[in-house]
């Protein structure tokens, strides 16, 4: 057989690299003069050094993203529709794989499909439950538990069944069975949430530990401020300026305080002056961008910056002179903004206030020491509630959409168990600081586009026709009624749909229907304006200790309130606005995405302790295997389709399962009593069947 011929049929049987090809035919010279002859023929195709046969149609470019036991789904890299793909055509190819797909024309009015034809930018790590089989462990991917992944003897590390692990693949074989890995990192016990939360911010490449020279210079940083360095600062320590956060809050970055003037407001809102001290382009910048902000999970919190910043010198602490970027706004009578002023100040908060006392001085609740606790800051409390009330009914409105997020709050023992999960609500307090921080956050953009200078916004579009129809859609299945005047909703009435729903069996399912209609918001140097809020300009200045894109506007801001001209801000900040705008979106989504992730192990974990235990919940989604029911306490889990009927049932619009024999239906907002009867820690499930 010709040395083309054989390698043709290497490259029939599996995309290869040169190097490959070499290892299985020899002949170093002639391999590669005779692979370079069968591509100027067309005989052949490389993609990132991956040489495979010609394709018959076209080729794209694709990720791997979906995977099952049958069949795969590719999304291309240049956007539009998931690329279904067969299992025979899968080629071994791992979820998260850079693949080069073959599209195949839809026939007869199937949708398109399609074979991998080559991996050009292989995955190498995955992250896992061990499991063991025949004597063999294996890793089953958190992302892909119906995949094995064999773990070589000599490479397994001296991992267990039933472990979290992190492997790395050593050897790709043509089929999945032929794939072989080592562990690169063991966890802990599957079974224990707080192993599973380690195991997912590894997978998602978040560090808790920061480099050694960046930990080396955030111990060189002051644990005080010195009265030289307040020179060229407005000094507003005599002013009873105080701050309001959770009971466990140490990275405390935003401080208010509120007076009358004449008919009208003062409101200052007094954010932790992070960059005089993270210098641009420093290796704590550096590190501050990549990570992009923190990560808040169960009881523990990933920072975006150094304990000695976060906590330390940056943290606005009772009692504590800091240094702090203010936005000072005067306010009407209605609570609008008539005018705003920025400028760097020294700040000694006089409160460390925690949302739940300051609720109950507001609902008059509080005892005797919790009233002594703020008696500095009554006065001030009072004007702070009189002015939220008024900032609370402009926002209702102009129409900003307020949806039920349904954050649980995770109780965890000192062992790290979770043993207690609660729906998370937010009173006047919360709310109230919520709104201060959106008028500082709304000053900081309009003055960036008044000024038309580079800057980071927070911009949230409109939401595109396609959504807004399955809304329409899956209202009209669910019997809720609705009114949009024009094709596509204004903010006042999705927010007048939300507040109808609201506390009703279907507000779940109304809520997250609204938010899967709307864009996402996003970082963009572009003002585009925020739907939700129902606002031209936006911003996020208030909390630069926590969030990247707030520091880049720190020091855009901090050069403007020192006269820089608008041409060397243009020179200077142009470049960082874009890149810190993509960067921290990214980081955003991967945090968010892990947030959940961990949540939902430390939720199966405290439902482990209630198997076999009864529960009202309601039906929060449909889908054809069964349906979701949420508990009281925020929890969700799955009665299967085979639990609630012996017959198959019908998806009926999406909302609804139904036995066509008896007529029996399961539908979105309906009440179910269920029992719970399995929690899966390492996958963060929960299945219940009817009680």
């Amino acid at each position: 057989m010709s040395i083309k011929s054989k390698i043709l049929r290497e490259l029939e049987k599996k995309p290869r690299t040169i190097k490959e090809l070499k290892s299985k035919l020899g002949n170093d010279k002639k391999v590669v003069r005779t692979v370079d002859e069968l591509k100027k023929k067309n005989k052949v195709q490389s993609v990132k050094g991956v040489y495979s046969l010609a394709a018959s149609g076209e080729t794209r470019p694709c990720t791997l993203v979906k995977l099952t036991a049958r069949f795969g789904f590719a999304r291309p890299d240049d956007g539009g529709e998931d690329i279904f793909i067969p299992g025979r055509d899968l080629g071994g190819a791992m979820p998260g794989d850079g693949i080069l797909v073959e599209v195949h024309p839809a026939q007869g009015g199937a949708k398109a499909e399609g074979a991998v034809r080559a991996v050009t930018q292989p995955r190498e790590a995955f992250v896992g439950t061990v499991r063991e089989a025949e004597g063999r462990l294996y890793l089953e991917p958190d992302d892909c538990p119906s995949l094995r992944i064999l773990i070589k003897k000599s490479a397994d590390g001296g991992a267990r069944p039933g472990e979290k692990a992190a492997i790395v693949l050593l050897e790709r074989g043509d089929d999945y069975d032929d794939h072989r890995a080592g562990v690169a990192m063991r966890f802990g016990d599957a079974d224990e949430a707080q192993h599973c939360a380690q195991a997912i911010l590894y997978s998602a490449g978040i560090e808790r530990r920061f480099p050694d020279k960046v930990r080396a210079d955030a111990r060189e940083m002051p644990s005080s401020i010195s009265e030289k360095d307040i020179r060229g600062r407005e000094d507003l320590r005599a002013l009873p300026i105080f701050t309001i956060d959770s009971a466990h809050t140490k990275d405390i970055d935003d401080a208010v305080y509120a007076e009358r003037a004449g008919d009208g407001y003062h409101l200052g809102v007094h954010i932790a002056d992070v960059s005089y001290y993270v210098a641009h382009g420093s290796r704590l910048d550096r590190e501050a961008m990549r990570r992009g902000t923190s990560v808040y999970y169960a009881d523990s919190v990933v920072p975006m910056l150094p304990r000695q910043l976060s906590n330390g010198i940056c943290s606005l602490n009772e009692g504590e002179d800091r240094f702090a970027f203010s936005c000072v706004m005067q306010l009407d009578s209605m609570g609008r903004i008539v005018d705003y002023n920025f400028s760097k100040t020294v700040i000694c908060s006089r409160v460390k206030g925690v949302y739940d006392e300051v609720n109950a001085i507001l609902d008059g609740t509080a005892g005797g020491d919790v009233r002594e606790k703020y008696a500095d800051v009554a006065d001030t409390l009072e004007v702070m509630r009189e002015l939220y009330e008024k900032l609370h009914a402009l926002r209702g409105a102009r129409g900003a959409i307020e949806i039920e997020s349904g954050e649980a709050a995770l109780d965890i023992d000192a062992s790290g168990v979770c043993v207690g999960v609660s729906r998370r609500t937010r009173g006047t307090a919360e709310r109230m600081i919520e709104e201060f921080m959106l008028c500082a956050n709304t000053c900081a953009a309009s003055l960036a586009r008044r000024l038309q200078i580079p800057f980071v916004y927070r911009v949230h579009e409109a939401p595109d026709a396609d959504r807004i129809d399955s809304l329409r859609r899956a209202l009209a299945a669910a019997g809720v009624p609705y009114s949009f005047a024009g094709e596509s909703p204004t903010p006042l009435e999705l927010a007048k749909l939300l507040a109808d729903t609201r506390g009703s069996a279907v507000e779940r399912f109304v809520h997250t229907g609204v938010l899967r209609s709307m864009a996402k918001a996003k970082y963009d140097p572009a003002p585009k304006g925020h739907f939700g809020l129902a606002l031209a300009d936006y911003a996020h200045f208030t909390s630069p200790i926590r969030r990247y894109p707030d520091l880049v506007i720190h020091r855009i801001l901090s050069q403007v309130c020192a006269g820089m001209d608008s041409r060397e801000l243009a020179s200077r900040f142009t470049e960082l606005s874009a890149e810190a705008a993509a960067q921290s979106s990214a980081c955003e989504v991967t945090a968010m995405q892990v947030e959940r992730d961990i949540a939902a192990c430390y939720k199966a974990e405290f439902m482990r302790s209630k198997l076999g235990e009864e529960f009202d919940g309601v039906i929060s989604s449909v889908t054809s295997f069964g349906v979701y029911v949420e508990l009281e306490n925020s929890v969700e889990g799955l009665v299967r389709a085979q639990e609630l009927s012996p017959r198959e049932l019908v998806l009926v619009d999406g909302v609804c399962l139904r036995d066509e024999a008896s007529g029996r239906t399961w539908r979105i907002g309906d009440t179910l009593r269920v029992k719970a009867v399995r929690a899966d820690v390492a996958q963060g499930h929960v299945d219940f069947i009817p009680a």
